[in-house]
Order: structure tokens, then sequence, then C-alpha cells
């Protein structure tokens, strides 16, 4: 035999030599003994075969039960291994097989097995995981690709040179199905160097390339409206599609003829856009913050409906007039700036003295006003949609910060008892019978239930419970507490007949007749220098 075949064998297991003649015991003991019975072992020419034909397979690739796969191995089942002694004189030994016996198990098992140099050693079977991280966004199906594109095609028939803009609002609305007035935004997104047309190989390597395609209709309209270098949107990242809103849509026609009207609508629009939705209240509008709002919905809406009044969020025109002529009545020198003495006037008095300071402390909300002391229409469209909504979030957590001295995130009976203690000597001077502060605290403990102690309130508690609005109205809107306390039963009535509609929707709409009976009533020329500067006459 060749020695370079057996010149691995560096040691010898004297379990292996499977010698029923001798104990395992004696040969373990004697360990030269056992290394002469292998070598003439491995002498034997039907051994020799045996060991040529298993290293042959080894190297041929057939790794896994060698023994039993073998041919040769297979004609010497039938056969005894080729002995050292004489024949008849022990019964042969009984072929190996994948059953086994104990014994054969427990050498399977052992350590001397795993030393063998025909040890077969299977590898591990390679689990291959789809790739589940996409870094622009999961790739859309074959078929819905396939389906676009054949769509797509169909819209560029003829239109080698690209689209226009005028011609592309069908590709906005139809097929990337995107509100109507963001056909602008989409098509400057796109005509990156202002050629002023869009070919189709241009929109497939935005829109299906650039992964637009999968992704959800949030995350198109934020991708849409976002500046390459941020990770958020500012207010003047809406104000090319309402621009496009109020030159297309039929409910805002008459106002074309206004500009400085356009600009305020617009501007209003977004205001209450940030206020409900960027709860950070850091100016900056996170695709988190959008997927959460329902601003979507409110965009499909208006694309839709032909009345704009209808669409009660954020885009109603009779909302507009109501905050719009609201702050032109405070601003008395219309030069777009109120201060304190302006605002104490707002609901016929209604706010207290102290409640007005908390509210120019900033404390609820830095202004962006330049001018000290004073807040602009931005500042203003944020106060009033807190003050008449105080069933919504945003307003909870702008009064609880108002009530909130020190800070801390609770609101203690010494901080309440400071803003009722002017609301008390209100009554008092308008002959009403004075309610207690003692009664009125056991009152708004019972109206919040205090989750962990009774003696404060949590801004948890407060949005916990539907009547928080009535809550700050006692400490520091007088009028609304009488009328909490009259209990209308008009209003309550108006309240279950649409409970759709929201604190300030109800507010603006019977605020909106009030106006236009006002409006009516009114000669228009006397009404031109009563109410608006001959610089701004009112469109309405």
């Amino acid at each position: 035999m060749d020695v370079k075949e057996t010149g691995e064998l560096v040691s010898l297991d004297p379990e292996m030599l499977q010698l029923q003649e001798v104990s395992s015991f004696a040969l373990k003991s004697n360990p030269g003994v056992a290394e002469e019975l292998f070598s003439q072992w491995l002498s034997l020419p039907d051994t020799c075969r045996l060991v040529k034909s298993l290293i042959d397979d080894a190297k041929a690739g057939a790794l896994s039960c060698a023994l039993e796969n073998s041919p040769t191995a297979n004609a010497l089942a039938g056969n005894s291994v080729p002995s050292l002694f004489p024949a008849g004189t022990t019964p042969p030994l009984s072929p190996r097989s994948s059953a086994g016996s104990p014994r054969t198990m427990k050498q399977r098992n052992s350590p001397s097995s795993l030393s063998s140099p025909l040890k077969v050693v299977s590898e591990p079977v390679r689990e291959i995981i789809p790739q589940f991280y996409f870094k622009n966004g999961r790739p859309p199906p074959d078929d819905m690709k396939e389906h676009f594109l054949f769509q797509i095609d169909n819209r560029f028939v003829g239109h080698v040179d690209g689209l226009q803009l005028h011609e592309f609002k069908s590709i906005t609305k139809e097929i990337c199905k995107l509100p109507s007035f963001f056909s602008a935004a989409l098509f400057r997104k796109i005509d990156v160097n202002y050629a002023g047309a869009v070919t189709r190989e241009q929109f497939i390597d935005y829109w299906v390339r650039g992964n637009m395609l999968a992704m959800d209709l949030a995350t198109q309209i934020y991708t849409i409206l976002k500046q390459p270098y941020r990770t958020y949107l500012v207010q003047d990242d809406f104000k090319p599609v309402l621009r496009e809103l109020l030159s297309t849509h039929p409910g805002l026609e008459f106002l074309q003829s206004t500009p400085e009207f356009q600009e305020r609508y617009a501007e209003t629009v977004i205001h209450r856009i940030f206020y409900y939705m960027n709860r950070s209240g850091n100016g900056r509008l996170t695709l988190r913050e959008l997927k959460r709002g329902n601003l979507i919905d409110a965009m499909l809406h208006v694309d839709e409906e032909e009345d704009i009044n209808k669409v009660l969020r954020y885009f109603s025109y009779e909302h507009f007039y109501v905050i719009y002529c609201k702050f032109w009545e405070l601003d008395t020198d219309h030069d777009f700036f109120i201060d304190r003495e302006n605002l104490i006037k707002y609901g016929n008095h209604s706010l207290t003295y102290r409640i007005v300071d908390r509210i120019f402390s900033q404390v609820p909300r830095k202004f962006t006003s330049k001018v000290e002391g004073k807040m602009n229409y931005e500042d203003f469209v944020y106060f009033i949609l807190a003050e008449e909504d105080k069933s919504s979030e945003p307003s909870l957590e702008y009064w609880f910060r108002c009530i909130d001295l020190d800070g801390n995130g609770v609101l203690t009976p010494n901080e309440m008892l400071f803003f009722y203690e002017e609301q008390l000597h209100r009554m008092e001077c308008m002959a009403q019978e004075p309610v207690l502060f003692e009664d009125i605290l056991c009152q708004i403990v019972d109206m919040i239930g205090p989750e962990q102690n009774e003696g404060f309130i949590t801004l948890r508690d407060v949005k916990g419970s539907k009547l928080s609005g009535n809550v700050f109205n006692i400490l520091f809107n007088l009028n609304k507490f009488i009328a909490f306390e009259t209990r209308d039963p008009f209003l309550i009535r108006q309240e279950r007949e649409d409970p759709s509609m929201t604190e300030w929707d109800r507010f603006a709409h019977r605020e909106y007749i009030r106006l236009s009976m006002e409006e009516d009533g009114e000669d228009m020329s006397n009404a031109s220098g009563d109410v608006w500067e001959e610089s701004l006459e009112a469109p309405f």
C-alpha cells in the first residue's frame, strides 16, 4: 500500500480494530501489540482495496456515509472483514449498518471517531434571507411597474419633446393619483433644467427609478414638497401648491381679482396646518407628523369638492374670513400687529388680564413677531384656534402651559387660584353671585378626575377628560364660564345634532353668519371706511 495514503494515520484507536479475539482492555494496555496488529491488517490485499476505494470516493466528493455508499464497502458487507486469525477459530464480525448496535452508536459519538481521517464532515446548510431593507424603499412589484409604464406610454404618445405644464395635470391626477394642484410642484421637481417640458424618460427616471411608485401617498407628497437639503417641511414649502389651488379651484375664483387676500388665505391655511400637525411646535413638519394627521385626506377632499366651504379642515374660506375679520377688528391701527390692550377686547372682554399677560409672556408659544410686546397675524391664528376649540390637543397643551406658572408639568390649587381670583372679582363687579374657589376646586377635580393625586392635575389628566376645555373657561374666560353654568339648551342640541363638527367649526359658522349679516346691513361705501382700509377693500 502506498505510504502517502497512510502517512496521515498518526494515531490508532484500538476500538476501531473491532477484534473480538482480543479484549479491548488487553489492546489498550499493550499499545505496541495493537500497532503491530494494525500494520498486519493494513497489509492484507482486501484492506488495501477498501482503503483505496474510500480515499477515491472522498476525492470524488462522495463525502456522506462513505462506508455505506462505497461499492467496496457494500461488497464487503456480506463477508467478514479480513481477519488476522485462522479461519474457523472465531465467528465473522457482523457488517456495519446505519441502525447499528448500542456499541456502534457509542463509537460514532465517541471522541475517537471524531479524530478519524475517514470522518465525513457535512457543510452547514445556508439559509438565504431575502432582502428586507431598501435605502430608497421597497421596489414596486413587476406587474405594477409594467401596468404603470403602459399608462405612461399612452400618455406620451405624440409628445416626443415632452409634456408642457398645462398638459401635465392629467399625469399628476390620473397616473400619480395626487391632488391636481400638485401638478406644478411635481412638474418643477422633474424639470430641473427649466426646459419647460417633461419627457417620458425624465418622468420615468423620477417616478419609477426614483421609487416614487412604491411610496404611500403621504411620503410622495412629502418628497415633492420637501427641499432636497432638508429632512422636514417648513411653511414656505406649501406655498407653491396653495398658489395653484387658488388659481384653479372653482370655489376660489372670486379671489383672483384681489391678490392680497389670496396671499392672506394661503397664509391662514398654512398656519392652520402647522397648528394642528406640527405637534413639536418647532416649525418643522416631519414625515411622521404628516402621516399622523388628516392633511392628506383634506387635500384629496378639496381636490374633489367644488364648494370650498364644505372642506372644514384647513381649507374653508369661511373659516379664513372669520379669523381675518377677528384680527382686523382688534388691530385698530391696522399695522398688522396687536398688543395686550387689543387682545383684552377679544370676545367682548371675555379674557382676564392675567391670562393675556401669560400669552404675551410667550409661555404657551413663542411669537414669530419681531416687534416686542406685539403678536402678528400668525401668532393670532394660533391664539384664536386654541381659544375657540379647547377640545383639541394643541389647545389643551397651549392653555396648560399658561396655567402652569412654575413650569413643573402639573397644575396645583394655588396656580388655579391665581387665575380664578380675577374671575371672582369680575363676577362681583357684574353683580353675579360669586362661586367660592373651594367649590370650584371640587368641581374641577370631579371634571378632570386626576389619576395619581387629587392635589394636582397633569397634562395627561387634562387630555383624558372631555370637560377640560370647560375647566380652562372657568379659570380665565368669564363669558364661556357663565354659558357653561347656564347650560344653553340650544347649544347642547346643536352639538348633539352634528357631533362631527368641532367647537371651532361651530364657532366659525356662527361668526360667519353674524359677520355676513353685518356686512349686508351696512352701506358698502361706509363699510370700506369703517372696517377696511381703502387699500384693502374687502372682496367679500
